[in-house]
């Protein structure tokens, strides 16, 4: 298995370009925020900002080359977006992976856009579409039906939109953790309590659980054997098994004690 990075991302709302789209000087970032989702209730009966207001609080990984398994979140703890976005896209151009992700095409990756754009970050390796290399232009990571970005949530639905399911129902139903600790929609709330681990160790599980989907989802198209298949789940096993990290155990445990591998 060649350099597979399995991405997922956390956002709170950006609260400067809400301050300057909207006039909102004076209140505070939490009045802000709350000024932003009251607004979007208002025009589409939910609170979910456009993907042009998230900001990136964390970016999460699980990295698979020949002989390495790893999952991190990039970056220190207080290491800022500019930082984090600079990662993930050098981290593209340096290794080209097979992008993995859990609806990445329909949010994280239009966020990682628009988050690019505001830092002017640049990332030739990601935009390329065949006019520098030829080999990106059937398989790239912007085409829908490409493959060097598998959305595992698109490609599993039949890029059918009536069809997608949750990440947590599909991993749960395979016998893997699912979600453990947190949601999405809490994370606002434990950025502004000063959380900032645990929106990463979250962020973390969930990378996991993509990354286990992704090789059940290999085994089905028959890139994997069920013998390679059950060698690469122990690889994540070990890896778990071997980490001091006590929310990486407590997958391991999780995923252990259940009705799956």
């Amino acid at each position: 298995m060649m350099n597979v990075m399995v991405f997922d991302i956390e956002t709170v709302p950006d609260v400067e370009s809400g301050r300057r789209l909207n006039a909102f000087d004076g209140l505070s970032d939490a009045d802000v925020a709350e000024a932003m989702f009251t607004l979007r209730r208002l025009k589409t009966g939910s609170d979910f900002l456009p993907h042009y207001l998230h900001r990136i609080c964390a970016i999460s990984v699980v990295f698979r080359s020949r002989d390495t398994f790893k999952v991190w979140s990039l970056g220190e703890l207080d290491a800022g977006e500019h930082e984090l976005v600079q990662r993930f896209f050098d981290g593209i151009d340096r290794y080209t992976p097979t992008l993995v992700s859990w609806n990445g095409g329909g949010f994280d990756l239009p966020v990682l856009h628009y988050r690019a754009l505001k830092h002017g970050i640049a990332a030739p390796r990601y935009w390329e579409i065949g006019q520098e290399d030829q080999s990106f232009r059937y398989n790239n990571y912007l085409s829908r039906f490409h493959w060097r970005h598998v959305d595992l949530m698109d490609a599993l639905a039949g890029f059918q939109a009536r069809a997608v399911a949750p990440l947590d129902q599909v991993a749960t139903m395979l016998g893997f953790p699912g979600k453990m600790g947190m949601s999405g929609a809490k994370v606002w709330d434990h950025y502004q309590d000063g959380d900032l681990k645990g929106i990463r160790d979250y962020c973390e599980t969930d990378v996991l659980n993509t990354y286990l989907v992704y090789l059940r989802f290999e085994l089905m198209r028959g890139h994997l054997t069920p013998e390679a298949y059950e060698s690469e789940c122990q690889v994540v096993r070990d890896a778990l098994g071997a980490s001091d990290q006590s929310h990486l155990r407590e997958f391991l445990n999780t995923w252990q004690s259940g009705t799956g591998e």
